[in-house]
């Protein structure tokens, strides 16, 4: 019944049924696989913040349980859904605190071997959270092995910019730019690459990037308090404060801009 209704991706009905199931034998193993795997669809699939907190919670207790008697050739596929459930957790959760889970988890279940596309993208994702920088990086640059996008040619070059490795930064990046039809990605390669240059006090090259941005999007909040300080190094507080001001009337919580109109009130 739960394996029929599994291939049919019916992850409510697998859910549902395994809760009555559990209910005569709580500790069968396959029923709790089944029941973890469908609660992590389930939670994935909502769009109603406290049922994904539910679903979720509801996964995590049920693959931990099954971990407890799995057998050794499914272990690493229990550690890989354990380790995604964590990073869904952690990224729905208002206090961060499960990417280190996640990370114990996908490490063990390639340690046991298990084989998935997505691992090591998770992993650098999660080392990121953690403010593992350079873990981060290699993670990801397994994962360019396996498939490459432009949205993870970004986590690269964002983890680059955090190491102060600018120039590997910088080259990522530019593939970005040049090749992406996805608007979206293109502005916060350009708005990321201008602050690079603003650091490497570029100030041409940075405001040739700002003004890209707002040509396309004029309520580019980063690229108006990238401009701000461009006019700031020049000397033109004028400008600058304007430039602020914008920003802080698209993204009232800029803690770049309310922190620049305090220091010159």
């Amino acid at each position: 019944m739960l394996s029929d209704k599994w291939k049919e991706y019916d992850y409510q009905t697998v859910f549902d049924t395994s809760a009555v199931l559990l209910e005569r034998k709580p500790f069968n193993n396959a029923v709790l696989v089944y029941r973890g795997y469908a609660a992590f669809y389930l939670a994935v699939s909502t769009t109603e913040s406290q049922q994904a907190q539910d679903y979720i919670e509801e996964s995590i207790h049920c693959l931990r349980l099954a971990l407890l008697k799995a057998k050794k050739k499914t272990q690493g596929q229990i550690e890989y859904m354990l380790g995604k459930a964590y990073f869904y957790k952690n990224s729905i959760s208002s206090y961060h605190y499960f990417a280190d889970a996640a990370v114990e988890h996908l490490t063990k279940a390639k340690e046991c071997g298990y084989q998935a596309d997505d691992i090591a993208e998770y992993l650098g994702l999660s080392y990121a959270q953690l403010g593992m920088t350079m873990e981060s990086i290699a993670a990801f640059s397994e994962a360019l092995l396996v498939r490459e996008s432009d949205a993870l040619l970004l986590s690269i070059a964002e983890q680059y910019s955090k190491a102060e490795q600018n120039a590997a930064a910088k080259q990522y990046l530019f593939q970005i730019i040049q090749r992406s039809n996805d608007d979206s990605l293109v502005n916060k390669s350009r708005t990321l690459l201008g602050n690079i240059l603003l650091k490497e006090k570029n100030f041409d090259g940075a405001q040739k990037e700002f003004e890209v941005i707002l040509q396309k999007n004029e309520n580019s909040a980063d690229a108006h308090y990238g401009m701000g300080l461009i006019y700031e190094n020049q000397g033109d507080l004028v400008k600058a404060r304007s430039e602020w001001r914008k920003t802080l009337r698209i993204q009232v919580n800029h803690s770049g801009a309310l922190e620049k109109i305090q220091q010159y009130r």
